[in-house]
């Protein structure tokens, strides 16, 4: 049997954020981190959409993209080894909710929340809005609520450095996928691989992501959590748009940002619970409507390519989960983002280091995040969930 001090299971972005913050919050015990997908070719991490924003109601979520924005603006250098850059290519292009005259007092309120916590949101007329994009047809709009700290970035790069760096000092990734989590008289013991070895170990942290539900469950500790698939389309416009686009949300929910001198779609689909990677080219014949109705150049475009990935969605209040299991000692959980870990990995796994190597929160207060919200009806509840 072999034993480490922490096993984190799944070396995405959160659970390679969380092993590179216990090395820098000064733990020095073993660590092991378990990916079963070494290539990462599907996990969620490698296939989300990327963006990056501090446009969130409640205050926690504020916090956590507040403090990502610090870290994810001095990545490129911090995160260096040896003189390799740690490029993430993070595009601070802004982040757009388009309003209606419906969704205007809701915005109007969110953004007070905001600016109290130190983003420079703003809300804009419609004339301000063609001022970001000069195409936007606007007829059916009141303004919009934006933030030009905000934008999207290379989710895979910074997943990428934060393993580069984790393993630098220190911690070992093993390629296998964890059948189990071990248990001994409500005290965590360790996991159990597909292949039967176990490895032993008191502390546990589960960033399985669409994964690590059944986990939990199977051992008797189950999550409101299930994974739903979300298809990105590719897409090039015969003519140009004239300027760079920031992050932008319809009022139907559809989204679309840059990716060199193409376009990334998306939307949130109503799709069953379960794993699925299957993208589907006849499902973007709902969005293409929408697009070309809100800029015309959308109306001669080529689909060019796509994808599918995967969210740890949280049917409760679509926020994540965090901290110990009230009900296991040693269990920890950082599961359930709802499409918001890229955003708040760099808070979470420093949350989750302090918590166990200090037994506490210093840094952001996590708390409101806790796994025994449900139980206590104490729920977070995000008005702005895309």
């Amino acid at each position: 049997m072999e034993r480490a001090d922490i096993i984190i299971v799944g070396g995405g972005v959160m659970g390679s954020s969380t092993a590179y913050s216990l090395r820098k919050t000064g733990f020095e015990g073993s660590i092991l981190v378990f990916e079963k997908d070494p290539t990462y070719e599907y996990s969620s991490t490698a296939r989300s959409a990327g963006g990056f924003r501090q446009l969130y109601s409640t205050s926690i979520n504020i916090q956590l993209s507040r403090f990502s924005l610090g870290v994810y603006k001095k990545f490129t250098e911090e995160m260096s080894i040896g003189g390799d850059k740690a490029e993430i290519d993070f595009k601070q292009r802004g982040y757009l909710f388009l309003a209606t005259d419906q969704m205007l007092p809701a915005f109007a309120k969110q953004l007070v929340t905001q600016n109290a916590l130190g983003v420079p949101s703003e809300l804009l007329s419609v004339n301000e809005l063609l001022n970001i994009i000069p195409e936007l047809e606007t007829s059916d709009l009141a303004g919009g609520l934006f933030c030009k700290e905000d934008g999207y970035l290379d989710p895979y790069s910074v997943m990428k450095a934060y393993r580069k760096n984790a393993q630098a000092m220190g911690v070992e990734y093993i390629s296998a996928e964890v059948a189990s989590l071990i248990t001994n008289k409500g005290q965590m013991a360790g996991v159990r691989l597909v292949d039967g070895t176990v490895y032993s170990s008191s502390i546990v942290i589960n960033c399985a992501g669409a994964w690590g539900a059944k986990l939990s469950e199977d051992m008797g500790l189950p999550l409101p959590v299930v994974p739903l698939k979300r298809q990105m389309y590719i897409v090039d416009t015969a003519k140009k748009l004239e300027r760079m686009l920031p992050l932008t949300i319809d009022p139907t929910g559809v989204y679309f940002r840059h990716e060199g001198d193409k376009v990334v779609v998306g939307f949130s689909e109503d799709v069953k619970p379960g794993i699925d990677f299957n993208w589907r080219r006849s499902s973007f014949d709902n969005l293409w409507p929408i697009l070309a109705h809100r800029i015309p150049n959308f109306e001669s475009l080529k689909l060019k390519s796509g994808w599918a990935g995967m969210y740890d969605h949280n049917t409760v209040d679509q926020n994540a989960i965090i901290g110990e299991h009230p009900l296991m000692r040693g269990y920890f959980v950082a599961i359930g983002f709802s499409g918001h870990g890229m955003q708040q990995a760099p808070g979470v796994g420093l949350g989750l280091a302090e918590l166990i190597c200090k037994g506490k929160y210093e840094t952001l207060d996590l708390t409101p995040l806790r796994v025994e919200r449900f139980a206590e009806d104490d729920l977070v509840l995000e008005d702005a969930i895309v």
